[in-house]
């Protein structure tokens, strides 16, 4: 039988033990909600992507691709290499003229333009999926100012038209144009189909440039040159008419007595006297 002592001292001993072991749930649930938060995840994001950037200034995996493979590898094989490489170097901010140049160079234009365009949806999909797991949550909130919100809406209810016309105007960076779209609403699958649509324009006509590179007064080289001018001039039109035609529906809800950044307006009461 245990003395008085013995029984606080064990009685103590168990009740304590429930109390750490609540103490130790209750960190552990403030460090996980501290990890997962949205700011967390956006520097996580950030470290991830200066990093990638970091490593293509120190080791320049573009000029890899660019100069060509070991004589092993050739084919198929070397096609779904570079593509691979391809969608990892555009996550990283190379410049996607250069890769399809080198796509064009090594591989001619039909097998080329494959390659690039495998790479161009691999490298955006992946921005894409970064950008929303670790990005929107911290950057939505901070959507203000009426050219902002407009944009965004036009994304998340145009989604695919909107990329569409961003693909086939070549002066929107690319990767600039991947995260942006991951902070808005719109659909995965949409934001896929329209990258591969949009970029063949212009990733043909730079295919076409790399493979005829040795070449440049050749007709092939100079019709590549037009595509590019064209594709300029269509996506600027199609950005023109969208800014129109979201300009529609704004004015209709501003004369129904909606305001779009502030919600439905207060229309005052009429009183009514009698006679």
């Amino acid at each position: 039988m245990l003395d008085p002592v013995t029984r606080t001292t064990a009685s103590r001993e168990d009740t304590d033990a429930p109390c750490d072991d609540r103490r130790t749930a209750g960190r552990g649930a403030r460090c996980a909600r501290v990890l997962l938060s949205p700011w967390s995840r956006l520097a996580l994001l950030v470290v991830v992507l200066a990093s990638a950037a970091t490593a293509v200034v120190l080791y320049e995996p573009q000029k890899m691709l660019a100069d060509g493979w070991p004589p092993q590898l050739g084919g198929a094989t070397a096609a779904v290499l570079f593509g691979v490489g391809y969608g990892l170097c555009t996550v990283a901010f190379v410049p996607r003229p250069i890769l399809n140049l080198a796509a064009g160079a090594l591989f001619g234009t039909a097998l080329g333009l494959t390659t690039s365009i495998g790479g161009t949806v691999l490298g955006a999909g992946i921005s894409f999926a970064l950008g929303r797991l670790l990005g929107q949550d911290a950057l939505r909130p901070m959507l203000r100012g009426r050219i902002l919100l407009t944009a965004d809406g036009v994304m998340s209810r145009h989604g695919f038209r909107s990329m569409l016309a961003i693909r086939l105007f070549p002066g929107v960076p690319f990767a600039a144009a991947n995260y942006c779209a991951s902070v808005s609403r719109m659909r995965y699958l949409s934001f896929l189909a329209a990258t591969g649509l949009g970029s063949i324009p212009n990733t043909l006509a730079y295919v076409i440039a790399g493979s005829e590179a040795s070449s440049p007064m050749s007709p092939a080289f100079l019709i590549s040159m037009g595509f590019i001018v064209v594709s300029s001039v269509a996506g600027a039109v199609v950005a023109w008419r969208k800014r129109h035609s979201i300009g529609r529906p704004k004015a209709q809800q501003e004369a129904e007595g909606t305001d779009v950044a502030q919600g439905p307006r207060r229309i005052p009461a009429l009183s009514l006297s009698k006679r």
